[in-house]
């Protein structure tokens, strides 16, 4: 085995977990940390942060592997997924069940120090992550299933820290699954005309016409919610302040997907890295500051 031959398989490996697109891991990290910080009243034992830094990576890449793996034959009718390593015929299915494993073990290794009641929210979050693809078979907003999932994070980050699920846990979640709709929303816009051709369910379809309509009102939604999170909070004026520039990058959002065109909306979704990073920013200052 050539040192050629092993950088090759390594590069499609790292195409097939999205290695040069790593957002799709930290929009789940964004609202985990948060969490991890409410959860620790804003001093989290530093091996928490590490770990719940580590995890979203690692099942962001296992879900990726599963995804593609049971999305092969659509990938290859759709624009954006063709060169995707299955619909390039460049991975095999033992392979990318092989790289879910592994990461799944990792993850695994990651929930060793956590209490019980972490390792039960775990296995629930795991079915969802490895099941979504499935759902955009018969589901018509599968971004709704997605969005339970990414918001699993919260539970987890505050079992692990407290061992215990108060209610701002539910706040939380009720706050990010509307966020996550709306970007991923965005993101089955830019591939609106394949799916429509190939018979494959999205948000974007179900929504129809107003589906730019829909995500400014799932953004509006969020930031609304993540207002009583503050409240709750009795929030510092720093939380406020990062809080109304995330909100102001959602509002603008509108302008960048109002067209529809491909390219923008697909951009558009990435730009959501930047809300996240600055929904944290404010839990984080808030902390620093009282």
């Amino acid at each position: 085995m050539n040192t050629t031959f092993i950088l090759n398989r390594l590069q499609v490996y790292g195409r097939l977990i999205r290695i040069e697109m790593p957002v799709g891991a930290t929009l789940l990290l964004w609202p985990t940390w948060i969490a991890l910080w409410i959860a620790a009243n804003g001093n989290p034992l530093w091996h928490w942060v590490v770990i719940f830094g580590i995890t979203p990576f690692l099942m962001h890449s296992a879900g990726c592997a599963v995804n593609d793996y049971l999305d092969r034959d659509f990938d290859a009718q759709v624009l954006r997924t063709k060169n995707r390593p299955f619909p390039a015929g460049e991975i095999q299915a033992y392979e990318a069940w092989g790289i879910a494993i592994l990461c799944g073990v990792l993850g695994i290794l990651c929930l060793i120090p956590m209490p019980l009641l972490a390792w039960k929210v775990a296995v629930v979050a795991a079915f969802l992550l490895l099941t979504y693809p499935l759902t955009k078979r018969f589901f018509p907003i599968p971004q709704l299933y997605l969005a339970i999932a990414y918001s699993f994070g919260i539970p987890m980050a505050f079992a692990a820290q407290t061992n215990s699920l108060p209610w701002i846990v539910v706040l939380l979640m009720l706050a990010n699954i509307p966020w996550v709709i709306a970007f991923d929303t965005i993101y089955a816009i830019s591939d609106k005309p394949d799916d429509i051709n190939i018979g494959i369910r999205t948000s974007a379809l179900t929504f129809g016409d107003y589906d730019v309509i829909w995500v400014m009102a799932l953004h509006g939604l969020h930031a609304i919610l993540m207002a009583a999170v503050g409240w709750v909070l009795h929030a510092h004026i720093l939380f406020w302040l990062f809080w109304g520039i995330a909100v102001f990058l959602q509002a603008i959002q509108y302008f960048r997907i109002k067209n529809r065109n491909r390219e923008a909306c697909f951009q558009t979704f990435l730009f959501n890295n930047n809300v996240g990073l600055c929904m944290f920013i404010a839990v984080l200052a808030h902390y620093a500051a009282i």
